[in-house]
C-alpha cells in the first residue's frame, strides 16, 4: 500500500513539474483556441477525449510532449505549423487543458453509489 501511495505523490508531482515547465499561457484564449481551431472535434469540448482523439486533460501530458505532438503528430493527428498555430497559441491551449478540473470520483456521484 505504501508503494501504491509512493507512486501517487510521485505522479502528481511529475505532473506539477510538467505543468511548470510550460510557458505562461492565458486560459480563456487558450479556451478559445481549442474550439477555433477544432481541436474539440477529436478530443471533446473539454480534452476528455472523444472516439477519435486521447483524451488531454485534466493533468495534460508535459508540454514539450504537446507541442512536439502539434508540430510533428504521429497517427493520424493534422499537423499545426508555426505559421497557423504559434509557439504563445499553443501555450494558451496547454493553459486551459491544464485549467480543466478533474471530474467527480464515482463514489461521491449519489447516482452511481451501491
Amino acid at each position: 500500500m505504501r508503494i501504491l501511495a509512493l507512486l501517487g505523490v510521485t505522479c502528481a508531482s511529475a505532473i506539477a513539474v510538467a505543468q511548470q515547465g510550460a510557458p505562461a499561457g492565458d486560459a480563456a484564449r487558450g479556451k478559445t483556441l481549442f474550439m477555433q481551431e477544432g481541436c474539440y472535434a477529436c478530443h471533446g469540448t473539454a480534452g476528455h477525449g472523444q472516439p477519435y482523439g486521447p483524451k488531454l486533460a485534466p493533468n495534460p501530458l508535459p508540454f514539450q510532449v504537446v507541442m512536439g505532438q502539434l508540430r510533428q503528430p504521429r497517427a493520424v493527428m493534422p499537423r499545426y505549423a508555426q505559421q497557423f498555430v504559434s509557439d504563445q497559441d499553443v501555450a494558451d491551449i496547454y493553459a486551459y487543458l491544464a485549467s480543466v478540473p478533474a471530474g467527480p470520483k464515482a463514489s461521491d456521484i449519489p447516482l452511481l453509489r451501491d
